[in-house]
């Protein structure tokens, strides 16, 4: 088995990401995204957690999240059919980054292989990450990975430009498999909705303190047509 080149570090902040294996969709409705919305929640603690009675569970969000003891801090997050984008830091427990990421896959696996009678792995090999070496790409990358699903209804926009402005921002707030959500409609209680808690917002810079400021970064981006 190969070795993990990134040696992930306490308060360092990172883009973790991965894919179906041979990019097959992972995701086939609305019960596959909002199961894997309550694994980032509930997957994120240094207890041990028993997946087997979690998957039995049909009302997922339910359980304890343990929030008292978390693994990571999520900052931004979105789930496409085929993959997910994660902004992530490691908070005191070593290791903390691998350990949420390997429960949260797993969970995941062991729900939609028994869902869809699937077998072998779902998953393309090991996680990626990047770590973020430099404020301006931190930054970036809040608006990069709330903004993917754009590309569901406008392929090309970042090469040729967004063709219909006003769609896309409507098509935006009826996406909820993202944190683009919860930064349109910041709070400071974060609780704008259930998925909202997901986050952790503390633990990174304060680069939108209020949905005006996330706001004028989307326009900032819908205006540039090439990156």
């Amino acid at each position: 088995m190969s070795k993990r080149l990134t040696n992930f570090v306490k308060e360092e902040f990172y883009h973790i990401y991965n894919r179906g294996n041979s990019k097959q969709t992972i995701f086939h409705d609305k019960e596959d995204y909002e199961r894997f919305q309550d694994l980032l929640s509930i997957s994120n603690t240094v207890e041990r957690i028993d997946m087997r009675v979690i998957n039995k569970s049909k009302n997922i969000s339910n359980h304890s999240t343990f929030k008292e003891s978390p693994l990571v801090a999520i900052g931004s997050y979105c789930i496409m059919s085929n993959h997910f984008h994660i902004l992530i830091t490691q908070l005191n427990e070593k290791g903390g980054i691998s350990k949420f990421t390997h429960k949260l896959t797993t969970a995941y696996s062991m729900y939609y292989n028994k869902k869809y009678t699937h077998s072998g792995g779902l998953f393309e090999g090991k996680f990626k990450a990047k770590h973020i070496n430099n404020d301006r790409y931190l930054k970036y990358l809040f608006a990069y990975i709330n903004l993917n699903p754009v590309k569901l209804i406008d392929l090309k926009w970042k090469e040729s430009g967004l063709k219909n402005i006003d769609k896309t921002y409507k098509f935006l707030e009826t996406y909820k498999y993202s944190s683009y959500l919860d930064f349109l409609h910041f709070s400071k209680e974060n609780n704008f909705r259930e998925e909202s808690k997901i986050l952790s917002l503390k633990e990174f810079p304060k680069y939108f303190p209020n949905s005006s400021t996330f706001k004028k970064e989307i326009i900032t981006w819908f205006e540039y047509t090439k990156f």
